[in-house]
């Protein structure tokens, strides 16, 4: 069984947030269409969220690379106001620890015992951003077994330089990924 993972889809993600992916809220339509297709379906649906403490290691107040964003209960942690969030999906908090980075969905989530509870055994990842917590959730997912599927229209990157996306994009795919688009995604 497939399910689909939604990856940081964020208000700091987007335009005018604390870390801003370019063209960030694009991602939002065809996410919205793979959540509705996976829901009519009746296959799960994750979303998972950067969830900070105010002091996180990773912002650069506190010796981090990255501006301080999606620290918890604040409005840019929230999902984009335009996601579709069904009421029947999983929503996963990574990084709420202040000394430890997390850019996977799997990484200190449980997210991969879930997976497997329910004999999910492949996994469609869309989301924010590429180069960072999209990469690192579908090289998990390859090291924990399930088959992926990146939905290149469903991802921007952050590109830090200005080749990180198309990078990970070939990096996941080296490692095993597929790369799709959303119009491509069977059942």
């Amino acid at each position: 069984m497939k399910a689909l993972l939604v990856v940081d889809v964020q208000n700091d993600f987007c335009p005018g947030g604390a870390l801003a992916v370019n063209e960030g809220n694009l991602v939002v339509e065809p996410v919205n269409r793979l959540v509705k297709q996976f829901e009519a379906e009746s296959f799960p649906v994750v979303f998972t969220r950067d969830w900070h403490p105010a002091n996180h290691v990773s912002f650069s107040p506190n010796g981090g690379i990255w501006p301080p964003h999606c620290v918890a209960g604040t409005k840019g942690a929230e999902f984009c106001s335009t996601l579709y969030f069904p009421s029947v999906s999983l929503l996963v908090s990574k990084a709420t620890a202040f000394d430890t980075e997390a850019y996977s969905g799997f990484q200190g989530t449980g997210l991969a015992s879930y997976l497997k509870e329910v004999g999910v055994d492949s996994v469609v990842v869309a989301g924010l951003a590429t180069d960072y917590c999209v990469k690192n959730t579908v090289l998990d997912a390859l090291t924990l077994g399930f088959a992926v599927e990146v939905v290149s229209d469903a991802v921007r990157a952050v590109n830090v330089n200005p080749t990180d996306g198309e990078e990970a994009l070939r990096e996941m795919e080296e490692r095993g990924a597929q790369l799709v688009t959303s119009n491509e995604i069977g059942f």
